[in-house]
């Protein structure tokens, strides 16, 4: 329990509410962290760790209904809505629906894009100032196809990407090759991105709660939230397994888990959890040199020197906390369609996390209407790690009330109701 009234309270240490701290301390802000694990144990330890702003196109695009519908009764297929009767995901899965437009895909993506571009230019800046031992590397990344219709299906992306500023170049299969010697005979093209890069994302979650703690950031582990107390429009407390955390600010970084607890809040916040797995390997003898995404099996090939991942996927099962060996093996064996050497000698970990999806693909940053002291930072879908710089940022920036490097009012609460 805390005695003494934080300045600002942070739900959440995932890479979000690291990134906020962080920020947030440099403006010369305090900050106390509350975790409910230990810190980045969700969906910041096991993610791929690239850094994309190649992926600034939304997840909502033509034909990915049909595609949900099809995939429904296929226990191993890359994009997978779970059957039952959850009216939640069904709202949420209608909002999605009406976005699977051409018109709102560019749209979307115009508006993601500033903050990814603005987040891989803060990660590295970052990286270098703080010293962050994560294996950052600008490496570019590399999107694989085995399919000649897909790859041909695919060719608006450089387009949709100049666009928002971002670059993408198509490359025939000799290219491919050549960028990734490690791909097998099967691929037929693929989409360069030269301004992606990668680190090690549980090294870079490591080595930004031990900045933000020589910070002077008070950080607790292992603390349940159990509710709020008000005082009129204001969160006056945190409610803890470990007592009450008095907070002037408070900070929402709860990844999936902030629709839990802002319905204490009367906060109905749209975020369905997206289940993702990996595989982590020692590395193999024959490694890939730089991150590829198997576009039709939505794969992504992680590569550090500490280690070997593939992962990706996403399943819409709710909270379900089972490790799926379906979707493990289907990695194991899309992953072998498209590489020479596919596996490491030793698997290190398998895992599962549930990524904070919204149905408009962008994150909820930004001040409620309801709370005047609550400031949600959530919704970050499947690129928490690349947007967690300019995130951080925005948050500290809003709090200090001057302008904004982003405009911030494309990702506020408020569009939501909120």
């Amino acid at each position: 329990m805390s005695n003494n009234k934080s300045d600002v309270l942070i739900l959440g240490g995932g890479i979000i509410g690291l990134a906020c701290a962080y920020y947030l301390l440099k403006s010369g802000r305090g900050v106390t962290i509350l975790e409910q694990n230990t810190l980045a144990s969700g969906s910041s330890h096991g993610n791929c760790g690239t850094i994309t702003p190649s992926h600034a196109p939304p997840l909502s695009q033509p034909g990915m209904i049909g595609k949900a519908l099809k995939w429904m009764l296929t226990p191993d297929a890359p994009f997978r809505v779970a059957p039952r009767l959850d009216f939640e995901l069904f709202e949420w899965m209608l909002q999605f629906a009406r976005r699977c437009t051409w018109r709102d895909y560019h749209r979307l993506a115009r508006a993601k894009g500033p903050l990814l571009l603005r987040s891989r230019a803060l990660i590295g800046e970052l990286v270098r100032a703080e010293n962050l031992a994560c294996e950052y590397e600008e490496s570019g990344t590399l999107y694989v196809h085995r399919d000649e219709a897909a790859f041909d299906e695919a060719s608006h992306l450089p387009d949709t990407l100049a666009a928002c500023g971002i670059a993408m170049r198509r490359v025939d299969a000799a290219r491919c090759r050549e960028l990734e010697p490690m791909l097998n005979d099967s691929v037929v093209g693929g989409y360069w991105n030269p301004d992606d890069t990668r680190l090690r994302p549980d090294r870079y979650a490591a080595e930004l709660a031990r900045v933000v703690r020589v910070l002077g950031a008070q950080i607790h582990e292992s603390t349940m939230i159990a509710g709020f107390r008000h005082d009129r429009e204001r969160i006056a407390a945190v409610v803890t397994d470990r007592g009450e955390f008095p907070a002037d600010e408070v900070v929402f970084a709860l990844g999936a888990w902030s629709p839990k607890l802002g319905r204490q809040l009367g906060l109905r916040i749209p975020i369905q959890p997206g289940k993702g797995y990996s595989i982590t390997y020692t590395r193999p003898a024959r490694a890939p040199r730089i991150p590829l995404t198997l576009k039709e099996r939505s794969i992504c090939v992680s590569i550090w020197g500490s280690g070997y991942r593939l992962g990706s996927t996403m399943e819409f099962a709710g909270y379900d906390a089972s490790l799926n060996r379906t979707r493990l093996d289907a990695i194991r064996r899309g992953a072998a369609e498209y590489l020479v050497e596919a596996e490491g000698p030793d698997v290190v970990e398998e895992w599962y996390g549930w990524r904070p999806m919204t149905y408009d693909d962008l994150p909820i940053i930004g001040r409620t209407s309801k709370w005047k002291n609550l400031m949600l930072a959530t919704g970050h879908s499947m690129l928490g790690v690349t947007m967690s710089a300019a995130t951080g940022e925005l948050v500290a920036q809003l709090f200090a009330g001057g302008d904004t490097a982003l405009d911030a009012a494309t990702f506020a609460p408020t569009r939501f109701g909120l």
